[in-house]
């Protein structure tokens, strides 16, 4: 049990943080303005989560009712937005020039090959430059031609072989494909990335604001006020300090998954008081290791443009956009000593999956060793910085 003497400490270092904040310019906007401004400004870039009306020329060559039906199912997608152009040169300089992001071009005979049962092309040119919209529209053009090209099968079968709708649709779909995409159900790249986002954002602004404070108060010589609030107890300065952040982080995540996740309609599968257990561990583990990272600069100026420039390279190697075992060893022993790793997968899963804290327990103690691991290295360079 802690004694009276040492909460009144730590909540003494608490107000002497929090008085600090409000005479600091830089670390007001880091902290009370950035993850708010940040969440919301990246949020409104996705709230429609996936592509509408990209642009598709068409250039048909066959003009048959065939092909104008391809045409205008193509059309009737929600991703596209087609317009016809009457030859591939002026669809290949519509694409050039930005105006569309892809064309299809219908072959002349194509409705007399289809109709015989035999193999029809249509020729599709994208522009890969840009994955998302490229890849929507060579899934939404996929789907239009296999679903016509049964439907023309099936006609053929019903007249000219006499079949009834049971066996020619055997005949046709010998194998029916049930697809249904799991906790993404319209496998939008917002939806996907949004909750990710919003993880980072909590964690590089609070590194970055404790991490500058440390620094500051070895830039101005003050370590020694620091331990002294603190009555020379490592223990007491580490977490005095860090527990303004505690429960100013609190507050930020309980909006993300409440304002946030309403206004941008993503989906919260899991219990919220697992949510809560990884969320409170996420951020204990933080507070030291902000502070050993502060500990090592003497410029908070400095220490901002390390942390800054280190966000991406933190989200890149954590897993989240790109398998975490297909990328080189070194970067995955790097990534193990992030606490964003295993968070990122419980939250994942608790968020997007429905999952607890129990099927993530792996990651819940990978997260409690680096919690150790980071309070020891702190209180290791508080104890160096103070006699300093």
């Amino acid at each position: 049990m802690l004694s009276n003497n040492t909460i009144f400490t730590v909540w003494q270092l608490t107000k002497r943080e929090a008085a600090r904040i409000g005479s600091d310019h830089s670390l007001l906007l880091t902290l009370l303005i950035a993850p708010l401004l940040y969440a919301f400004f990246y949020g409104s870039i996705y709230t429609y989560k996936e592509e509408e009306g990209v642009q598709l020329a068409i250039v048909d060559d066959d003009r048959t009712s065939l092909s104008r039906l391809l045409a205008q199912q193509i059309g009737y997608a929600q991703v596209t937005a087609v317009f016809m152009v009457p030859t591939i040169e002026d669809a290949k300089e519509a694409m050039y020039q930005g105006q569309c992001q892809g064309f299809l071009y219908i072959e002349k005979g194509l409705e007399q090959r289809v109709k015989t049962l035999r193999q029809a092309h249509v020729v599709v040119a994208l522009n890969a430059a840009r994955f998302l919209p490229s890849s929507d529209l060579l899934l939404s053009i996929n789907q239009t031609c296999l679903t016509i090209g049964a439907g023309v099968r099936l006609q053929y079968l019903q007249k000219s072989e006499g079949m009834n709708t049971g066996a020619s649709m055997q005949e046709v779909m010998p194998v029916n494909l049930d697809y249904r995409p799991l906790f993404n159900s319209r496998s939008s790249y917002g939806a996907f990335l949004l909750p990710g986002l919003l993880a980072l954002i909590l964690q590089q602004t609070l590194l970055i604001g404790l991490s500058a404070s440390v620094s500051a108060e070895r830039k101005k010589n003050r370590v020694g006020t620091w331990m002294a609030t603190a009555r020379y107890s490592l223990s007491a300065a580490l977490w005095g300090k860090g527990l303004f952040y505690i429960l100013l982080y609190a507050v930020y995540a309980y909006f993300f998954m409440t304002v946030n996740y309403t206004l941008l309609e993503l989906p919260m599968r899991g219990n919220g008081w697992h949510l809560t257990g990884a969320f409170a561990l996420f951020i204990l583990t933080l507070i030291p290791m902000a502070q050993w990272i502060g500990s090592l600069f003497k410029d908070p100026l400095l220490n901002v443009q390390f942390m800054a420039f280190s966000t991406y390279p933190f989200f890149l190697i954590t897993g989240y956009t790109f398998p975490l075992q297909n990328i080189p060893q070194p970067l995955q022993w790097l990534s193990a000593l992030l606490p964003t790793t295993p968070f990122i997968n419980m939250y994942q899963s608790i968020v997007q999956a429905g999952g607890t804290l129990f099927q993530n327990g792996y990651h819940f103690i990978h997260l409690l060793l680096l919690l150790i691991l980071y309070t020891a290295a702190a209180l290791y360079r508080l104890e160096r910085i103070s006699r300093i």
